[in-house]
């Protein structure tokens, strides 16, 4: 049996997501505010909007899109998944609730310092690096291209976290924990696998895979 892999997103269409997570062998089940179900393999935090910045100690300086419900969800669900040691996929918006469940803070305004980031539609391809050793620079090396789209973005580093990969610009892009099984991105690697593989980007289907493998040891 495949591990299911639960999918918190934003109310939207999650089929990208539910794709990839397919594609790598796991079974998905999106929803909107789901209850921390610990029968699920694995935990997938989806994008969207912004994170309250009451979460993380800071006023409104330019957040848009906030949903606390959504927030308050998240937030129990990295409680749960990671305080049982079950593995959690954090992307775009999940990688920054992954940060503020830490006690971290976020960037509300990306623009003035990146402005490419910040794009009306589409993605944005650009370089990242990644440090040795760390699960990206397995996957794909030191210096790799992927996507983009967001106006805000990883702050001051939550308690036991650590920066495993930035964009040429400073932009931390990844993130990896001390002790915890969490793969953490700012990217979108869910629109750069399957159908959606462009040839501009690496596979984001290997983060998939590797999430999925790490679900299959708590199946």
């Amino acid at each position: 049996m495949p591990p299911r892999i639960l999918i918190s997103t934003g109310g939207g269409d999650p089929a990208n997501y539910v794709s990839a997570v397919r594609a790598a062998g796991g079974e998905p089940v999106a929803a909107y505010l789901p209850p921390p179900d610990l029968s699920y393999d694995g935990l997938l935090l989806a994008g969207g909007g912004d994170v309250e910045p009451a979460r993380f100690g800071q006023e409104d300086r330019g957040s848009r899109d906030m949903d606390p419900a959504r927030d308050r969800a998240e937030l129990a669900l990295l409680d749960a998944f990671l305080g049982a040691g079950k593995p959690v996929l954090a992307i775009c918006r999940g990688h920054q609730v992954v940060n503020v469940w830490a006690g971290g803070d976020l960037i509300q305004d990306l623009g003035r310092l990146v402005p490419d980031h910040q794009l009306p539609e589409g993605d944005c391809v650009h370089p990242v690096r990644a440090e040795v050793g760390t699960l990206l620079h397995r996957l794909y090396g030191p210096l790799f291209p992927v996507n983009s789209n967001h106006h805000q973005g990883v702050g001051r580093l939550g308690r036991g976290l650590y920066a495993s990969a930035r964009s040429e610009d400073g932009v931390i892009e990844a993130l990896e924990h001390e002790t915890l099984p969490l793969i953490s991105v700012q990217f979108h690697p869910e629109r750069m696998t399957g159908a959606l593989s462009r040839p501009d980007t690496v596979d984001g289907g290997a983060i998939f895979r590797t999430f999925v493998e790490r679900c299959h040891s708590t199946h």
